[in-house]
């Protein structure tokens, strides 16, 4: 940890240690993932936090538009971009097992290579603009993306992804949180 980083001092809730909403939340994750992974057991600290970040999460899976690869390019990019470690392995190790993401392409957007394949190339693209443009892209890259086979709505689904990330990603960085083993195949190595 660098001493130009804050690390907060609030610690992971257990569920031993959880009070009773705390407690419910984490519950639902263990059921929902078979594990309660470190990130929750941080961001429940401000149950408030955890219950946006499952219910953003859930929206955007269930109305983006996007395929379940195309939904772990936009996590990846948002992830890598906002330089998140715990979230990049994290969402790699889902893009792998669950969403059938080509390892190829969540690597290239890990490293920072060109994206193989058009569509997905496109995605990360206009996934970074709406990121680092803050939710404005010009006209052009706009137009752009949704000439790659893309709609309107998915620029909307694009801001849900960057609402979850901030959530998510910001959390990581305050708490330097630790990834857990069941996502250490992809965890980002630093170089």
């Amino acid at each position: 940890m660098s001493d130009k980083t804050y690390q907060i001092g609030l610690s992971p809730v257990t569920l031993e240690t959880a009070d009773e909403k705390q407690k419910n939340i984490l519950e639902q994750a263990k059921k929902a993932n078979g594990m309660i992974p470190n990130m929750y057991n941080n961001m429940v600290n401000l149950p408030g936090l955890q219950e946006t970040y499952d219910l953003g999460y859930q929206k955007f899976r269930s109305e983006s538009g996007f395929t379940p690869a195309e939904q772990e390019v936009v996590f990846i990019t948002l992830s890598v971009d906002n330089g998140c470690n715990y979230c990049t392995a994290a969402h790699s190790f889902i893009a792998d097992k669950m969403s059938k993401t080509p390892e190829e392409v969540t690597d290239a957007i890990r490293d920072g290579k060109e994206i193989p394949g058009e569509k997905y190339a496109a995605l990360v693209k206009f996934t970074k603009i709406m990121n680092r443009s803050k939710g404005n892209p010009s006209p052009s890259e706009a137009r752009e993306f949704l000439a790659a086979g893309f709609r309107e709505k998915q620029i909307l689904a694009i801001i849900l992804a960057q609402s979850v990330k901030t959530i998510s990603n910001y959390s990581n960085h305050i708490f330097h949180t630790e990834v857990d083993d069941a996502f250490s195949s992809r965890k980002v190595t630093e170089g």
